[in-house]
């Protein structure tokens, strides 16, 4: 085994196919077909299923692929700061979000500030973000699923609360407050199990004895949206998500029980890391000068039934 078989091993694993990695790379296929081959057979292993155009990784693949992805995070940690640029910042952030509203004003203030930065960004429910951070699969989650896991470390980045909205045409679109009883036996649209949004507002309902009629289950924000603006039922989103949508209403659920926060996460021996620390840092100043930690109001066009 050698660094140059096992870059080229991660650099496959990290594309996904021999081809594309090739090109990422500037080398020709056969060369990174040839040293991932060496590799498999000094060790007599299959690190990937060689199926059509794509590259499969094995479960042996699968975990030397989170051997690699600290490695070669950490090689380009030690070359910035052995040529004395710790503070030049540039490089890759690879990033996973419950939600692509909480992380992308992060995410551009960096790219302002530091033009070398460049970025992935994958969407999924809080589950799913905090497996690829415990997967090594990217190098910050943001999430608004409470963090207790000791490998991790975790800041708080937004205060939010749930609401409820309907399409503009339904009878409560003018009352601006429910109480959280009001909703027994309607139609809810929610997301998929795994959800934050879902977990807190089911447990808000089951706390209050409130039964929905029935659960149209969706996998995404917009689905949501579709849903309700079809007559599904009612939706479920993040105050700060709701925005400006003329189709619909949002409104405030009176009581304890709905209020969540998002958190910027990762691994602790990550934390350090001078694009880790960025983002970091870059997120606490954000949330300072928006004042996203302050306790979420209804705005000004919710207002209370006279």
């Amino acid at each position: 085994m050698n660094l140059t078989q096992l870059r080229a091993f991660h650099l496959v694993a990290a594309a996904g196919s021999f081809t594309l990695a090739a090109r990422t790379a500037g080398v020709s296929q056969p060369t990174l077909s040839s040293q991932v081959r060496a590799l498999e057979q000094a060790y007599g292993v299959n690190l990937f299923d060689r199926k059509g155009r794509g590259a499969r990784l094995t479960p042996m693949g699968q975990s030397l692929h989170r051997v690699t992805a600290q490695l070669f995070v950490l090689e380009e940690e030690a070359r910035i700061l052995l040529a004395g640029t710790k503070w030049a910042v540039r490089g890759h952030l690879r990033v996973a979000a419950d939600s692509a509203y909480h992380v992308m004003p992060v995410l551009a203030a960096m790219r302002d500030r530091h033009r070398g930065l460049s970025f992935q960004l994958r969407i999924g429910n809080s589950v799913d973000v905090l497996n690829l951070l415990l997967g090594f699969e990217v190098d910050v989650a943001v999430t608004a699923h409470p963090v207790s896991d000791p490998r991790l470390v975790a800041n708080p980045l937004r205060r939010d609360r749930l609401v409820v909205f309907v399409p503009k045409d339904h009878p409560w679109a003018d009352r601006g407050v429910l109480a959280i009883e009001d909703l027994a036996g309607s139609d809810l649209v929610v997301r998929e199990r795994g959800s934050i949004t879902r977990e807190v507002f089911e447990a808000r309902l089951a706390q209050a004895g409130v039964r929905p009629k029935a659960l149209f289950e969706v996998q995404t924000r917009e689905a949501v949206r579709e849903a309700v603006a079809s007559n599904f039922g009612i939706g479920v989103v993040f105050l700060s998500e709701f925005g400006v949508d003329p189709r619909f209403r949002a409104l405030f659920v009176e009581g304890p029980g709905l209020d969540v926060a998002e958190y910027a996460v990762t691994l602790i021996e990550r934390r350090p890391l001078s694009l880790v620390s960025l983002f970091f840092d870059t997120a606490a100043a954000l949330a300072a000068d928006n004042h996203w930690l302050d306790e979420p109001r209804p705005p000004p066009r919710i207002a209370r039934e006279p």
